[in-house]
């Protein structure tokens, strides 16, 4: 895909996860992020989507789609949207396969699931991380390990990323 095309995607990503989270979602909390009740939830597919494009040493496809999923890898949870009927496949299935009924399935159910589900899932984990301020030293202590777990996981797949160097800056445990 070339610049603009690339560009492109993103900025359509970017648009309609805007309008999934913030005119249709579930719920009004669904539109905010809880730490603090104010930040648009936006932000954090955002900051997953743009971190792994980042990631110039993985395969560009593999960026793209991975961009795509992050963006909305929430979007059929906590929102009334569905995806457009443009989406891949393979996007789909990284979207189906990143949810999970909650955390507890999640930490189980993730080792079932591609090497790839687990590399988007480091990127959904480590921005849970870096606004989990209230999170109780149990809940943050119990992300922390699944996060490291996954760093683990993703460092033997792909090799040294920006988003291990961030996660293992941020994932460690409290006393």
């Amino acid at each position: 895909m070339d610049t603009n095309g690339m560009a492109q995607m993103i900025v359509d990503s970017v648009s309609f996860a805007k309008r999934a989270h913030i005119d249709l979602p579930n719920s009004p909390d669904d539109a905010i992020r809880f730490h603090d009740r104010t930040t648009p939830y936006i932000v954090h597919p955002i900051w997953c989507a743009m971190t792994i494009m980042t990631e110039t040493i993985l395969d560009e496809g593999l960026r793209l789609k991975g961009c795509q999923a992050l963006m909305w890898h929430d979007v059929l949870e906590d929102t009334c949207a569905e995806l457009p009927i443009d989406t891949s496949d393979e996007v789909r299935q990284l979207i189906h396969d990143m949810s999970s009924a909650n955390f507890a399935v999640e930490v189980n159910l993730v080792w079932e699931k591609s090497k790839e589900v687990r590399l988007l899932k480091l990127y959904d984990k480590t921005s849970n991380l870096l606004d989990a301020s209230h999170f109780s030293k149990e809940k943050w202590n119990n992300y922390v390990k699944f996060t490291q777990l996954l760093i683990n996981d993703v460092e033997n797949n792909f090799g040294q990323l920006n988003i291990i160097k961030i996660a293992r800056a941020i994932a460690v445990s409290r006393l």
